[in-house]
Formats: C-alpha cells, structure tokens, sequence
C-alpha cells in the first residue's frame, strides 16, 4: 500500500517531524500540507496549500480529495486558555477539519496527535484532558476507514529539525534518562512518524496508543 497523506500543523516541532519521516518512506508517494504560512520545505512529494480559515474549508476542499491518509498534528497549550477557547481551536476545529476529510475520502486513515493523560471519561479535573478526550470520542465515530489517537509523553526532538521549541534545548539530555528509567513516558518524533505511517499501511490493535504502543508501531 502506497501511502498519500494530508499532514497539518508542519510549522510545529511534532508537524515538522511526522513530516520528515513521511518524506522519507519509501511508502509515502505523495504529501500535502495544509498550512497557514509556508512551512518552508520542498520536496517532490511535497504540495502545500496556505489557507487561513481550518473553520471553512469549502474554497480548498478540491484539493483535499484522492488521500488516504491524515496526521493531523495541529495543536494549542491550555495554558492560560479558558475551556470554552481551547474548546474551539481544539475539538471544533479538529472535528471540522476531520468531518470534512471523512466525507471526501472514503478509504482514509485518520491519526490524532493527543496526548498522555487524555480523559477518555470526559468527566476529570483536567480541563485539557477532558476536551481531548472529547476529541478522541468522536473522532473514532466518523466514518473513516480506520482513526487512531496517538499519546505521546515527551517527545525528543528530530535532529535538525527548525521547529523544535527552544526549551528542548535545556531537556534533550534528559532522555536517554527518561527512555532508560521510565520507558512508557518517552518516545521520539521520528518513532511518532514511523508509528503514523505503519498505522495506515498495516493497523494496530488498538485505536488509542500510548508512549509504548507507538514505540512497538514503529519499529513494525
């Protein structure tokens, strides 16, 4: 199976590294990136589309057809948001982009960028937790051909990658700590991007995946 994936959210360090490894596989034909400013990257498998409205997708839904694949890996901090805002760039936008990809592409595999601890009751203390879980629920009940939430913990950055946050800087040397001592916590984005490529080329078991079923994913 030859792999034709839409990936969002390139201009971010987890975007930027699912991007990477896409570019890379040999079963990845062909890539489009949706985005709001470019993502600065050319390729031959790579098409960008810029557009500034995820809310309204009617003026780029022609070119959103004939995919098989999602990694959609958009995504906001709660810090410092009120439920009903993160609500919105959260849930809302996810799900309109992911209803309108269902209703284009039949045969699709759709991935989400969650997160460890997500809610999947919806009814925790976790603000945060509680909307993604939302989002995981009701991603798996549209009609695509397979959806999987991905958990990450900590994430060690892809080398040379020019999105990662500045902060990881003063965090990298803490991994192979992390990964020795507490393995289910700590992945790295090129696992996160194998993982997102062989979910839709051979599946998983499961459709949510935690740190150790996307380490297990990727080396498949």
């Amino acid at each position: 199976m030859k792999i034709k994936a839409i990936i969002t959210g390139t201009t971010g360090m987890v975007g930027e590294g699912v991007l990477i490894e896409c570019l890379a596989h040999p079963d990845v034909e062909q890539v489009l990136v949706i985005n709001r400013k470019p993502c600065g990257v050319t390729h031959p498998k790579l098409q960008e589309v810029l557009h500034a409205d995820f809310f309204n997708l009617s003026a780029i839904e022609n070119k959103l057809q004939g995919y098989n694949a999602c990694f959609f890996c958009m995504g906001v901090s709660s810090v410092g948001m009120k439920e009903d805002e993160y609500t919105k760039l959260t849930y809302t936008l996810t799900m309109h982009v992911a209803t309108t990809l269902s209703r284009l592409n039949n045969d699709m595999t759709f991935c989400y960028v969650s997160g460890a601890a997500t809610d999947s009751t919806e009814k925790g203390k976790s603000m945060w937790a509680r909307v993604k879980g939302k989002t995981e629920n009701d991603l798996m009940k549209l009609p695509f051909k397979k959806a999987f939430m991905f958990r990450p913990g900590y994430m060690h950055p892809t080398p040379g990658a020019k999105n990662t946050l500045k902060y990881y800087k003063y965090m990298t040397w803490m991994y192979p700590i992390l990964r020795g001592l507490f393995p289910k916590t700590a992945s790295t984005l090129k696992e996160l991007g194998l993982a997102m490529i062989n979910s839709a080329t051979k599946g998983y078991s499961k459709n949510i995946l935690e740190v150790k079923d996307i380490v297990e994913l990727a080396s498949k």
